[in-house]
């Protein structure tokens, strides 16, 4: 604790005395001070994440359609073309009708797509019968599924 001197006036005299000096309080408020402000800014990013995240896809009503098409995406996680694919969709590749093929451990195939025969990532296939692999353009998936290529302007 720092002492500091302090004149105090009394019946014409002046008393010196030392009184305690509180710089540690004044440090310790600063501190609280930048920690609160951080704790908001956290806050903040995070609240503004959430609020991103709940807003729809610009393609969600197409991924729906071609979901409710009978058509099935079958991939791998670790396909760069199957990345490819979903990043064509954006947000909305979440609504797919994306099936993993890839085990775990990256170096197997699981049954669902041994049983479809599914040889290369990404492979489409379509109410219709017809198989497609590759990454498909979303006009070439719009043509295979019926589904009209419209992006939803509500987000």
């Amino acid at each position: 604790m720092i002492y500091r001197e302090v004149l105090i006036h009394t019946d014409y005299k002046f008393i010196s005395i030392e009184k305690p000096y509180l710089t540690g309080y004044t440090k310790s408020m600063k501190n609280y001070t930048s920690w609160i402000v951080i704790g908001i800014a956290v806050v903040l990013i995070f609240a503004g994440m959430i609020w991103y995240s709940s807003k729809p896809g610009q393609y969600d009503t197409f991924a729906t359609c071609i979901k409710d098409s009978g058509t099935t995406f079958y991939g791998a996680f670790w396909c760069p073309h199957c990345q490819e694919q979903k990043k064509e969709f954006g947000k909305s590749a979440k609504l797919l009708p994306y099936v993993e093929c890839s085990t775990a451990d990256g170096r197997g195939q699981l049954p669902v797509c041994i049983e479809k025969k599914v040889e290369t990532y990404p492979t489409w296939y379509f109410k219709d019968g017809s198989i497609k692999t590759g990454t498909l353009s979303l006009s070439d998936l719009s043509e295979f599924t019926g589904c009209p290529l419209v992006a939803d302007t509500k987000n």
